[in-house]
């Protein structure tokens, strides 16, 4: 019984990092899909967060804001613990943390605003204070990045469907079977 327990404590020593990598975090999801605003804030009535999210709320910025694939991601910690919101929807611990984990960031006072491009990299940051939160600067950040970015996850257009290359003499509507593959010889 015992050697049946340490074979199994030493199999989940191994394969638990393995499982834990495969977790992939909110950053990783939104790649290529979406850009991420972050605020990490000391608390949800911090006054930065509360003018972002005024702002959010008027109709011209929050069209504006969604042109541009935007995501507002909130990453609130106090004494307690974090608490992290994407789009007023809250994340689990674990994506939470994975989150702060990817922005790597240091120690430092006040709230940071953190512009994530579509490809996964930091844009803009931002911490109030000293600097101020406008959010047109992040909104021509957005507009100033490089074609290729912008396009990351533009939707493919579909193709037309290219007139299948029948053999001589057969009808033009129809269409004709590919070949069986061969067998392989080993």
């Amino acid at each position: 019984m015992l050697i049946r327990s340490l074979t199994l404590a030493t199999l989940m020593a191994f394969t638990g990092p393995l499982l834990a990598a495969d977790n992939r975090g909110p950053l990783e999801q939104d790649l290529g899909k979406f850009r991420p605003l972050i605020v990490i804030a000391p608390s949800s009535i911090d006054p930065t967060q509360v003018k972002l999210k005024k702002d959010l709320e008027d109709p011209a910025n929050k069209q504006l804001f969604t042109e541009r694939s935007m995501v507002l991601y909130t990453v609130n910690y106090t004494n307690i613990g974090t608490a992290g919101q994407r789009d007023g929807k809250d994340l689990g611990a674990q994506d939470t943390n994975a989150l702060i984990r990817a922005l790597k960031l240091g120690a430092g006072a006040g709230t940071k605003v953190i512009l994530v491009g579509k490809d996964g990299e930091k844009k803009v940051e931002k911490t109030v204070p000293p600097d101020t939160l406008d959010l047109a600067e992040f909104f021509a950040a957005v507009d100033k990045m490089p074609v290729a970015e912008k396009e990351a996850a533009a939707p493919a257009e579909p193709q037309p469907a290219a007139p299948a290359a029948g053999k001589a003499g057969a009808k033009p509507g129809k269409t004709t079977k590919p070949a069986a593959p061969k067998p392989l010889d080993d």
